[in-house]
């Protein structure tokens, strides 16, 4: 005996994601534009590696936007899961272009730090707290998103880099416009490439463990199988699996062994215990009769196809 039970979209949030993620990615184009051009012409490496940080936010939106309209199609014959995983293969893709990011921000830091240049202090400063605006507008728009959806939450963090980034600028701005400390720029540069490749590796590994079908983090799978080996009438638990479809829709497959007349009140038990105690919703159950032996089943169906 199996019993499905699907967790469907939250179309709510995902219309309030894509208002928010869309505000905040026209904001964050227009000055990414402004800070790049203010960076070229002020000769300021952090306003342009700002800019640089800015293009990765741009990016993740863009990604982050187009997922989460996918994820809000129909399933299909051929795609039962809908596209959901379409989230997490951008929020992997977009982890990956911030760490290209990083390294040429380093590269280019390296040698302003052995040819140290002029900067237009005043200038950048004023660039960078209008950054510094935009970033903290984004941020709040995101905020409440980034605490249920991964792709979100990847593209919270880059503006929350960002942000950071956009403090260190004008702190380099401070130090080069009162006291002529050029070497603030290439010094913050290397922080902020650090923020942003920082981030983009803790957004690389979560989309890793769940393009692998790891166990989710907060799920102890041990706990999973004894609180289901204490169910009344269940013998045995085995083929147990957990993982994630996308950054919040957690599924369950597992098999267990016991007396079937008490399937009903087995399956009940089972689906109400991975809801309550492990918000698991989207479980696979199958029942199995005590002394069912599975791989001769399949043995005797071959055998008998061979005949």
């Amino acid at each position: 005996m199996e019993a499905h039970h699907h967790h469907h979209h939250n179309h709510i949030h995902d219309c309030s994601n894509l208002k928010n993620l869309k505000l905040v990615l026209i904001l964050t184009a227009v000055y990414m534009i402004a800070e790049f051009i203010g960076g070229y012409f002020t000769n300021s490496l952090a306003l342009m590696a700002d800019a640089g940080h800015m293009l990765g936010d741009v990016i993740s939106l863009a990604m982050a936007f187009g997922a989460i309209y996918l994820a809000t199609k129909k399933t299909s014959v051929t795609k039962t899961f809908g596209y959901y995983r379409a989230e997490i293969l951008a929020a992997f893709l977009n982890g990956l272009t911030l760490v290209l990011i990083s390294a040429m921000i380093f590269y280019e830091a390296y040698h302003r730090l052995i040819n140290i240049r002029e900067v237009q202090g005043l200038t950048m400063l004023l660039i960078a707290f209008g950054g510094l605006v935009i970033n903290i507008i984004g941020a709040k728009l995101l905020h409440s998103g980034a605490k249920e959806n991964l792709n979100v939450k990847g593209a919270f963090l880059h503006i929350l880099a960002d942000l950071l980034g956009s403090i260190g600028a004008i702190l380099a701005g401070c130090l080069i416009y009162f006291f002529n400390i050029y070497i603030a720029d290439p010094i913050i540069s290397f922080v902020i490439a650090g923020l942003i490749l920082t981030s983009s590796i803790g957004i690389i590994k979560s989309t890793i463990d769940i393009l692998m079908e790891g166990v989710p983090s907060n799920i102890d799978i041990k706990e999973v199988q004894e609180h289901l080996e204490e169910i009344e009438n269940v013998k045995e638990v085995h083929d147990l699996h957990i993982w994630c479809i996308n950054s919040n829709t957690v599924s369950l497959s597992v098999h267990l062994t016991a007396d079937m007349e008490n399937a009903h009140q087995i399956l009940c038990s089972a689906k109400k215990l991975l809801k309550e105690h492990f918000d698991i919703s989207h479980s696979t159950i199958q029942i199995e009769p005590i002394n069912f032996e599975e791989d001769k089943c399949i043995f005797d169906i071959n055998h008998k196809n061979e005949e």
